[in-house]
C-alpha cells in the first residue's frame, strides 16, 4: 500500500478550486503536503498562438495527461518527478522542470482531472468545487487580465468560445467522480476542517 495519499481537486476554472487546494496545503502544512498543478503539464501552444482566443486550452488534447498519470504513478511509489514549466505570457513550455519530491499527502489541482480515467483512478480521495458560472467568469476575467496578460476582449472571446462549452462537456459532467462536492462561493475553512476529519477517519 503507498504512503501516498493522492488528493484530487477539481471544478471549473474560476470555481475556487486553487484556493481550496492552497488552503489545504496550508492547513496540513509543507511538510506533510504539497501541490501539483495540472497547469504545469500543457503543451507547447506559442506556435499556435494568435491572442484571439482561437486556442481551445480547456479541451483534455491541451494536457499532457500521458506525462501527469506517469507522473502521478511515481509519486504513489514514492518516487521523485520532474514537473515541467509552462509560461502563460509566451505559451510555451519551458526547457526548465521543477523538482518534485513526493509528501505523505499531495493535492493535485485542475479543471479536468476528473474527467480522465487514468488519472481519476489514481486518486484516493477527490473533492469537486461547484460554483456559478456566473461568478467563475467574473473571476477568470480579473486572473486572465491581471496575472496573464490577456485582453478583456480576448478573454471574454475565449470563453464564449471554448471555455464554457468544454466546461459544459467534460467539467461539469465530471462532478459525479467527486468523492465531496462542496459550494465555492462559501468560506473553506470549515470545508476544509470537516475534510480533514474525513481522511483522518477514513483515509490516512
Amino acid at each position: 500500500m503507498s504512503s501516498v495519499l493522492l488528493i484530487g481537486v477539481s471544478g471549473g476554472s474560476g470555481s475556487g478550486k486553487t484556493t481550496f487546494a492552497r488552503q489545504l496545503f496550508d492547513y496540513l502544512g509543507p511538510d506533510s503536503c504539497s501541490i501539483l498543478y495540472q497547469d504545469s503539464y500543457y503543451f507547447d501552444q506559442s506556435r499556435n498562438f494568435k491572442g484571439d482566443g482561437s486556442i481551445n486550452y480547456d479541451h483534455p488534447r491541451a494536457i499532457d495527461f500521458s506525462l501527469m498519470s506517469l507522473h502521478l504513478e511515481l509519486l504513489k511509489e514514492g518516487k521523485p518527478i520532474e514537473v515541467p514549466q509552462y509560461c502563460f505570457k509566451t505559451h510555451k513550455r519551458l526547457k526548465e522542470t521543477t523538482h518534485f519530491a513526493p509528501k505523505p499527502v499531495i493535492v493535485i489541482d485542475g479543471i479536468l482531472i476528473l474527467s480522465q480515467p487514468r488519472v481519476r483512478s489514481l486518486f484516493d480521495v477527490s473533492v469537486y468545487i461547484d460554483t456559478p458560472e456566473e461568478e467563475r467568469f467574473r473571476r477568470r476575467l480579473e486572473r486572465d487580465v491581471q496575472e496573464r496578460g490577456r485582453t478583456p476582449e480576448g478573454v471574454i472571446k475565449q470563453f464564449a468560445a471554448t471555455v464554457k462549452p468544454m466546461h459544459d462537456q467534460f467539467v461539469e459532467s465530471s462532478k459525479k467522480f467527486a468523492n465531496f462536492v462542496y459550494p465555492g462561493t462559501e468560506n473553506f475553512v470549515p470545508k476544509i476542517i470537516d475534510f480533514f476529519n474525513e481522511l483522518e477517519t477514513n483515509y490516512l
